[in-house]
């Protein structure tokens, strides 16, 4: 993809914003062709960590943990802790709906089985189930994680890829640079020429074609 183009679309993108009460979001879209999604080994689930950052979008840090690790995760920043005792009480629809809109989460290993029986139904489909604590310092690896975004395939018939790049108060450099990561990240599950249209949006505008 042309990075000109691109930067040429995130400015065109910028000057729909005008003034509003909150801070706008700034997306890339990316439309798909001739890919069947209802196999698994074309499905797309990717965490990028976007290097410029979200822009003041970061979300919340909720982790599914107990004793040690629940610990060193409250100590290292993050904002909920549940407790394995706790996890039932979230299986339901208004909590887990909370949880996912202003949280990403994580988990210790042995609690994935237990967060996938009580809130798979309502975090699975919304691309939001926890990624495990494997290795690594807790603290880096929240700090990672409040700057990444996450793509998953929503469907055999929907072959859109759209994704958070910051919001509308970053430069425009800064945000091509954010978008070009997410890009290259859907390139490299997706070949290039299965890829149909690009565009950059921000959430009250319209969105702006790259090319």
């Amino acid at each position: 993809m042309d990075k000109n183009k691109l930067l040429n679309a995130i400015n065109k993108a910028l000057e729909e914003k005008g003034k509003r009460k909150f801070k706008q979001s700034v997306e890339i879209i990316i439309s798909m062709k001739g890919i069947d999604f209802s196999k698994s080994e074309n499905r797309l689930n990717l965490d990028i960590i976007l290097p410029k950052g979200k822009g003041g979008k970061e979300l919340k840090c909720a982790v599914f943990a107990e004793q040690e690790i629940a610990e060193k995760a409250k100590k290292a920043g993050a904002d909920l802790i549940i407790t394995p005792a706790e996890i039932p009480s979230y299986a339901d629809k208004t909590k887990a709906g909370e949880l996912a809109e202003n949280y990403f989460t994580l988990a210790q290993p042995n609690l994935m089985g237990a967060v996938a029986k009580s809130l798979g139904q309502y975090l699975g489909k919304r691309g939001k189930l926890p990624k495990p604590i494997i290795g690594g310092d807790i603290k880096d690896i929240i700090a990672k994680s409040k700057n990444s975004v996450r793509i998953v395939s929503k469907g055999k018939y929907l072959p859109v890829a759209q994704a958070l790049i910051g919001t509308e108060v970053m430069t425009a450099d800064d945000l091509l640079d954010n978008a070009e990561i997410v890009y290259d990240a859907v390139k490299s599950k997706v070949h290039e020429s299965n890829i149909r249209s690009v565009y950059v949006k921000l959430t009250m505008g319209k969105p702006a074609k790259v090319g």
